[in-house]
């Protein structure tokens, strides 16, 4: 009988899945999943726990038939399936350029054995480079992007393929490393997997999207649809959303597919402009200070502004934070600690469940003014008034920063005016906002 390999990489679910259900055609499949060295030793407990847990769940689903491995993939892959006596390695299709060029590197290596890799389907409801102008050239903007992505449209779901399993042992240094990595999970992680998706998706739908459109904003509500984590590690594809949300309408729906756009564009930006990973994709040439120890109070949330804060500190414990507070505390290293935008968004990546290269870094460098759509790039968030707009009662930045538990309302934002404010520990501002705001008006003003 004929074998193949499914390489399991950010799609690790079984259902409409082309990778998949090509090797499946085949004849039996040898599922992998390689712990990579170097995405793995460099990621927080937090995102190390959430792959942990979904690859768990897949091992799961497929009757603990996964092969789970530890070590480079150029040799990991073509061991796995030289010893399977495969004749191809299945992949659903990468877009970034690390993948990108790792996949080459596999390719290579399959190659020198007499193998070869197969390609097929992508993470995105749209493949990244699909969509172009009228003159074949890729979008600058997002508007005229998401208008001609609704256009084009995208491939229905696939239905669940049927597999019959290759079974080969587990690499024990692969099996301790997720085993550690699940000890040490946070007590908010999701349920992972297919059936996680699909429950957290069902609850949105009957009892969140209706109020997304308003109530998305809103941090201490948190009415965002938490689906983010699992289109990260490819538990449920984009496009199974868009299909149950065909025949719905709304204010709910149109921002939800909105937001799943910007996810696609950012991905598309990426293809074209690799370099745009961590190099500006638009610079403005404006100075940028090394901000020290300051860059440490900012990542441990101890900047002394409330809501940056509250959001920093979700972040270290929940490995997530709600998107809104995600600008806010960009805007604050960027714009008030005058960092370029890399060191937050390298700190972002290695904590959240969902980071993704093409979201995180382009939507820093939107925050940062050196992006896409970033007009006005001199925007300057204010965090004082971005808490008492999105967080009125303060009941937020009370969850997260217990020292100013006992300020009630709107008083958790400015401790600062309270006699009783710091009397339980919380640090100074390092910074005023108010000057720091000039400083940075004042540099873009000079570009």
């Amino acid at each position: 009988m004929t074998t193949r390999v499914l390489w399991f990489r950010r799609d690790l679910r079984l259902s409409d899945h082309p990778a998949l259900a090509a090797a499946a055609a085949e004849g039996e499949v040898v599922g992998l999943f390689v712990v990579d060295p170097r995405l793995w030793d460099g990621a927080g407990p937090a995102r190390r726990a959430w792959v942990a847990a979904s690859v768990r769940a897949l091992q799961d689903a497929t009757g603990n038939a996964l092969v789970v491995r530890f070590g480079d993939p150029a040799v990991v892959v073509p061991e796995v399936a030289a010893a399977a006596g495969a004749s191809a390695v299945h992949v659903t299709a990468e877009t970034t350029p690390g993948g990108r060029a790792r996949d080459a590197r596999v390719a290579a290596a399959l190659a020198e054995r007499g193998m070869v890799g197969q390609p097929d389907g992508t993470p995105y409801a749209v493949a990244p480079g699909s969509v172009r102008t009228g003159q074949g050239t890729a979008y600058q903007v997002f508007t005229p992007f998401a208008r001609a992505w609704r256009a084009h449209g995208w491939d229905d779901p696939l239905p669940a393929a049927s597999v019959e399993w290759r079974r080969m042992r587990n690499d024990g240094a692969a099996t301790e490393r997720l085993t550690t990595a699940l000890k040490l999970a946070p007590p908010a992680m999701p349920a992972a997997g297919e059936d996680g998706a699909r429950a957290r998706w069902r609850a949105f739908l009957d009892a969140g999207l209706d109020d997304y459109a308003e109530g998305r904003d809103r941090p201490a509500q948190d009415l965002t649809s938490r689906m983010s984590p699992y289109l990260k590690v490819g538990a449920v594809h984009p496009r199974r959303l868009l299909a149950d949300l065909a025949d719905r309408r709304g204010d709910g729906v149109d921002r939800f597919v909105t937001e799943l756009a910007w996810r696609e564009f950012y991905a598309d930006v990426l293809w074209h402009r690799p370099e745009s990973a961590w190099r500006d994709l638009r610079p403005l040439a404006i100075p940028y200070d090394d901000p020290g120890d300051a860059l440490d109070a900012w990542r441990t949330g101890h900047t002394g502004y409330p809501l940056v804060d509250a959001g920093m500190r979700q972040l270290l414990h929940e490995g997530w934070m709600h998107n809104r507070v995600r600008m806010i505390t960009a805007s604050f290293l960027t714009k008030d600690l005058h960092a370029w935008w890399p060191a937050g968004a390298r700190h972002f990546l290695d904590h959240l469940v969902d980071g993704d290269l093409a979201s995180n870094n382009h939507g820093w460098q939107w925050v940062a003014g050196t992006g896409t759509d970033a007009a006005p790039y001199f925007r300057v968030f204010n965090p004082v008034g971005q808490g008492k707009k999105l967080d009125p009662d303060g009941s937020y930045v009370r969850r997260w920063v217990p020292e100013l538990a006992h300020l009630e309302g709107a008083a958790a934002h400015e401790p600062w005016r309270h006699s009783e404010g710091y009397d339980h520990g919380y640090p100074a501002r390092i910074v005023d906002h108010d000057a720091e705001r000039k400083v940075a008006l004042e540099r873009y003003s000079a570009r």
